[in-house]
């Protein structure tokens, strides 16, 4: 099978490289002009062009995929920025409708649980959607014109929404990655919210597991959650990297505000998820 990767070079595309590679496929990596790749990927296949900015021949140059593993997304991680919708939607869509038009049979895209807006529970993928800052909008958009498109131009869509995740290679902005910081300067305390929040925590690594075996198996669940279908405090996550760790360092808690534009307690429900993979024949 021939494999298409965008998003590359960021925290969830290197863990889905990795994955690739130690499954025995090697993907064709689209790389924007000024970008790249680790030299450990250097044996990959590159291609280079900007997705604002594609040539007519960009599938071509993908190596005519049979499936596109679509995660580059700019603009983040400022999720109330205006160029979500004003800037990145419109040259998304019209880069993956150049594909498709093109022959590509199968796309999937990552999505994202802030499409489901200030709705609290566990959410399935039947709940309506009502996002709340311009980055869900513009994704909840996004799968929208897929949707309609997919109708007509006769491929394949699967839409992972994905929920949180942390590893290895995330956001220096990141609560993993602050925490990990503070534990090696050795910080006595480090600073937070208050942590009651409940969310739907899930490592890189075994997301992008899941997104790989959604691309490449038979199942073709369309929109679907990638989570781990377990709520947990955000304190209780983060004390327990602490207790992984052995780190000598104390929560102060309460610092911060909770987000406004996430609910209190959300998290995912992954029945779709685990059907989809138990279809494929892949462990879990």
């Amino acid at each position: 099978m021939k494999i298409a990767l965008t998003g590359a070079t960021g925290f969830l595309g290197r863990h889905v490289i990795n994955y690739l590679l130690k499954r025995g496929e090697k993907p064709k990596i689209l790389l924007r002009p000024d970008s790249e790749l680790p030299e450990s990927y250097r044996e990959l296949s590159i291609a280079r062009f900007d997705i604002a900015n594609p040539p007519a021949d960009a599938f071509e140059r993908l190596g005519t995929p049979d499936v596109l593993l679509h995660l580059a997304w700019g603009g983040l991680p400022n999720y109330k920025s205006i160029h979500h919708f004003e800037t990145e939607l419109p040259a998304q869509f019209r880069f993956l409708r150049l594909l498709v038009d093109a022959g590509l049979p199968h796309l999937l895209v990552s999505g994202t649980c802030l499409e489901y807006g200030m709705q609290s529970g566990c959410l399935d993928e039947t709940a309506e959607t009502a996002p709340a800052n311009p980055y869900g909008f513009a994704k909840d958009a996004l799968r929208g014109e897929l949707q309609y498109l997919a109708k007509t131009a006769g491929f394949d869509l699967t839409w992972a929404r994905l929920f949180y995740l942390y590893g290895e290679g995330q956001a220096s902005s990141s609560l993993y990655v602050q925490i990990c910081a503070a534990a090696e300067r050795g910080d006595k305390v480090f600073d937070m919210s208050g942590g009651e929040q409940l969310r739907d925590y899930l490592p890189a690594e075994k997301a992008a597991r899941h997104l790989v075996e959604l691309a490449l198996g038979s199942a073709r669940p369309g929109t679907v959650n990638v989570c781990s279908g377990h709520p947990v405090s955000v304190r209780r996550l983060v004390e327990g990297w602490i207790a992984q760790n052995h780190w000598s360092i104390e929560l102060n808690l309460g610092v911060f505000p909770y987000p406004d534009y996430e609910p209190l307690a959300f998290w995912g429900s992954r029945k779709k998820l685990d059907e989809a993979l138990q279809f494929n024949g892949r462990q879990i």
